[in-house]
């Protein structure tokens, strides 16, 4: 089986720790396998971290049973990788193109979620044609359509912190999400498809955070999670519901870790990641252990529900 990390992408090294701590759990009794690492450049390397190319990879993943595709954010978890793997008629872990393509795509995902009755924060999606029209009235979000790891996000709560903001947040991508600051707590949901169809959801988990849980607050070493989050029935319910409707909407499948900020009047979608952090350590893994699945039993049910 192939575990392929890295990415040509500002989430590199999350990938790189999540595809290693993947490799490392899967149980070598049952499975023979072959790591295969993408370069910030996107040249793939092998085991040895040799360069061998796109056509040295294809050989490679030829020889595999399935595809483990760890690979966080733009040209992995968008669906590219899904896409080779469907091209070369590879099994692989995970959601497939379309819902890999649409959550990677923040903008989507609300309009996904708005369709099937998830409220989301009211935002404004900005590119650098209109961006110089754009005026700052009121605290928002800043944050990049399509990058993981909160990186290019930042919070505005000045008229003259607006463009630096979008400057980092355009360093990212192209189109920029400006969103309202939703108050309210940040908690995740992780649903997993099983093999035979199912789906389980695990306890959800809450991130204590004194203003945006930024890509230092999330690899520091120094977030506060809430595991269970302390919640009531009604919102546990309403968090669970919501959070499954936009799995199935989106089409996902494997795991998937469903942010949310819960408010007064009930959840507000965050955003959607169908390849979150897989180390152990990891926000989703650590949400299907308190349910009862163990880190190693994780990696094996994602390994036999992938696509056939």
């Amino acid at each position: 089986m192939a575990v392929v990390g890295g990415g040509q992408n500002c989430e590199h090294d999350v990938s790189l720790a999540s595809a290693a701590s993947v490799a490392g759990a899967l149980d070598p009794a049952t499975y023979d396998v072959v790591p295969l690492t993408i370069g910030r450049d996107g040249t793939w390397r092998d085991r040895g971290l040799r360069p061998i190319g796109l056509s040295g990879a294809a050989q490679v993943l030829r020889g595999c049973d399935v595809v483990f595709p760890v690979v966080h954010g733009p040209r992995g978890e968008d669906g590219a990788l899904a896409a080779l793997c469907e091209l070369a008629g590879l099994p692989y872990v995970g959601s497939g193109i379309r819902p890999g393509a649409l959550a990677m795509d923040k903008w989507a995902t609300k309009l996904v979620a708005q369709a099937v009755g998830i409220a989301v924060a009211p935002g404004t999606l900005v590119t650098a044609g209109t961006a110089r029209h754009l005026r700052w009235t009121h605290p928002v979000v800043v944050k990049p359509v399509a990058a993981g790891s909160s990186q290019g996000v930042s919070r505005v709560d000045v008229p003259d912190a607006l463009g630096p903001a979008l400057e980092a947040a355009f360093a990212l991508d192209d189109r920029v999400l400006v969103e309202d600051v939703v108050v309210g707590r940040e908690v995740d949901v992780a649903v997993l498809r099983r093999a035979d169809g199912s789906l389980f959801v695990p306890p959800a988990l809450e991130i204590v955070a004194d203003g945006i849980f930024d890509y230092d607050a999330k690899y520091g070493g120094h977030a506060d999670f809430r595991l269970p989050a302390p919640l009531d029935d009604v919102d546990a319910k309403a968090l669970k519901e919501a959070a499954v409707a936009v799995f199935e909407a989106l089409g996902c499948a494997g795991v998937a870790r469903v942010d949310f900020f819960l408010t007064a009047t009930g959840p507000v979608l965050n955003e959607v990641n169908t390849m979150p952090g897989l180390t152990a350590h990891s926000q989703a893994p650590r949400m299907f252990a308190a349910g009862g699945m163990a880190y190693a039993d994780l990696l094996d049910e994602l390994v036999r529900a992938a696509h056939r």
